[in-house]
């Protein structure tokens, strides 16, 4: 079994398919050779407590003589960044089901949360270069295990799967293929882009299935969430706000803790606009607490322009709250702490990274759950 693991963990597996896939580092005698991809010539990244200084600190220009796969996989990345969570998961809340968003969010929530802890406690390097051809600049400073992009789609396809069969009419081997089609796309993107070693894969997925699991009895909780007792915005934020200020701390700078406070601030800003919709009964007809058989209704020319007016509103208007509460939480806590404005390295201390990210995202969430669908109400959009 250890060897296996070891087997797993090697940087000439990850090397090995991203030569069959038609990704080729420059050869060192000839560094102009037809080089292609966004890596125009060599890029060192900071140098950090895990990478050596040469020439693992490197991101190598490389050469693609399959674009197909090239494409494909790094199209499948970015199903597991930032654009696509704050583009599917609204578009979902304001255009399909709040049932559904509410449950994917929370799971997402939880999976990132428990992946980006796991990375700086366990500490496992990503995979060295060379022999692996490295795509991205900003996240090689994290560490490796587990790959939170294979822990996000997985959780992602399979929550939607899970709550969706029995809410839904349509054939479950339809669904049951897009989430695995989905999910290993997202998971072989990170082998292609050098990040992780297969160990660090397979470990996500597995996580993430235990997690899901483990949780799947509690998931009818979640839909009563929003009853809950006049106190629970207490515990929705303070919990949270303990769990990123108590972030395991690194030896070096990193984005992943204020990447693991935007998710967790927004997973307690969308349930605490749950809450609120319930509370104050801004919402006309609140989601069942049970799954309801429904048909999916055919795709419409009318439906659609809708649904894109909808999110192009919703938006908006998140950018618009996102800007104006961040450059305000940040004069604020800049005039706190006596630092000097628009000082980006000050941006990183603990005592200023985590609550003015924890307060904007947070601010997102309710901003997404209440204020859009009462602006769509206001518009004659719902």
């Amino acid at each position: 079994m250890a060897e296996l693991l070891r087997s797993l963990q090697d940087s000439q597996l990850v090397a090995r398919f991203q030569r069959r896939c038609g990704l080729f580092p420059v050869p060192e005698d000839n560094p102009r050779e037809n080089s292609a991809g966004p890596s125009e010539g060599t890029t060192r990244v900071p140098e950090v407590a895990h990478l050596p200084a040469n020439p693992q600190a490197y991101v190598e220009k490389h050469v693609v003589k399959n674009y197909f796969y090239y494409y494909l996989f790094r199209f499948s990345a970015a199903l597991g960044q930032e654009v696509f969570y704050i583009t599917f998961l609204p578009f979902t809340h304001w255009n399909i089901d709040p049932y559904l968003s509410r449950r994917l969010v929370m799971i997402w929530v939880l999976v990132m949360y428990i992946g980006q802890v796991a990375k700086d406690i366990l500490k496992w390097p990503r995979p060295s270069s060379p022999p692996v051809v490295k795509l991205e600049k900003r996240v090689v400073a994290e560490y490796g295990m587990p790959s939170t992009h294979a822990m996000a789609a997985t959780a992602i396809s399979f929550t939607l799967l899970i709550s969706s069969m029995d809410r839904y009419q349509y054939p479950f081997v339809l669904g049951l293929t897009m989430a695995v089609v989905f999910s290993t796309l997202v998971c072989l993107s990170r082998l292609y882009t050098g990040m992780h070693t297969v160990l660090d894969v397979l470990g996500g997925v597995l996580i993430t299935a235990f997690l899901i699991a483990l949780t799947y009895p509690a998931w009818t909780l979640i839909d009563s969430l929003d009853s809950a007792s006049p106190l629970f915005p207490v515990c929705v934020i303070v919990v949270p706000f303990f769990l990123c200020y108590n972030y395991p701390v690194s030896d070096f700078y990193s984005p992943t803790r204020a990447d693991t406070t935007t998710i967790v601030a927004a997973g307690a800003g969308v349930t605490l606009g749950f809450w609120i919709n319930h509370f104050f009964q801004l919402v006309s007809q609140p989601s069942p607490s049970l799954p309801v058989i429904r048909n999916i209704p055919p795709l419409t020319t009318d439906m659609l322009v809708l649904g894109l007016t909808k999110f192009t509103v919703g938006i908006v208007l998140i950018v618009l709250v996102r800007q104006l509460v961040q450059n305000l939480s940040l004069q604020v806590l800049f005039s706190w702490f006596k630092v000097v404005t628009r000082n980006k390295e000050a941006r990183r201390r603990l005592e200023i990274e985590v609550p003015y990210k924890f307060v904007t995202y947070t601010s997102v969430g309710i901003c997404a759950t209440t204020f859009v669908p009462m602006l769509h109400r206001f518009l004659g959009l719902l």
